[in-house]
């Protein structure tokens, strides 16, 4: 498992719960490390070992965390960064979900060996989409909840009213069926595709 992966389930512990409930889930496991290096590479086991740790310590279901964590990458201002990747895939929540499944390739142009699981949006019927996230790669379960709780944050980024469902996974492909009810619910989050010159 890339280090980036690792680093972002801890950085949500401790900018979420704090630095003592992440210092004690590493002890109780007895790692060698209390912080993952962002561009090393990590057996998926001990990913797996540090997700189960956190539901326990947490008292969270496994998918409740993942969501949580997703939630995370976006909203939070200490990764802000993230945020503004995703939105330069679109002006609007439609445009960025049809850019999801380029999502992968662009995150290996700024981190060649990060792999990201294989997407795949289909849209059934205007405003209907399925969204196919393939884990394969990355040898963990589980990951279209990262996703869920990423485009759950995302919408609300954009104001965008949307109704989504986790449909269940099959070797290790799983299905979440999207519904666009409105694309300008609310007032969105600001953001600027230019960044602010100050002359």
């Amino acid at each position: 498992m890339h280090g980036m992966i690792n680093r972002a389930i801890e950085r949500f512990v401790r900018d979420t719960y704090g630095r003592e409930v992440w210092q004690g889930v590493t002890q109780d496991l007895g790692l060698e490390y209390t912080e993952f290096e962002p561009m090393l590479v990590y057996e998926a086991t001990v990913t797996g070992r540090v997700l189960e740790a956190l539901c326990r310590a947490l008292d969270k279901e496994r998918d409740d965390l993942l969501e949580d964590i997703g939630t995370y990458l976006v909203s939070h201002p200490n990764v802000e960064a993230i945020r503004r990747l995703l939105r330069f895939g679109g002006v609007n929540f439609h445009d960025f979900l049809q850019s999801l499944d380029d999502l992968p390739e662009r995150a290996r142009l700024a981190v060649p060996d990060l792999h990201l699981p294989a997407m795949e949006l289909r849209e059934h019927r205007t405003s209907f989409f399925s969204l196919s996230v393939n884990s394969g790669a990355l040898k963990m379960e589980g990951f279209g909840r990262v996703v869920m709780g990423l485009l759950r944050a995302m919408a609300d980024d954009y104001g965008a009213l949307v109704l989504m469902e986790h449909k269940g996974s099959r070797e290790r492909t799983e299905i979440l069926e999207i519904h666009l009810a409105d694309a300008a619910f609310a007032d969105g989050r600001d953001f600027q595709l230019s960044a602010r010159v100050n002359v």
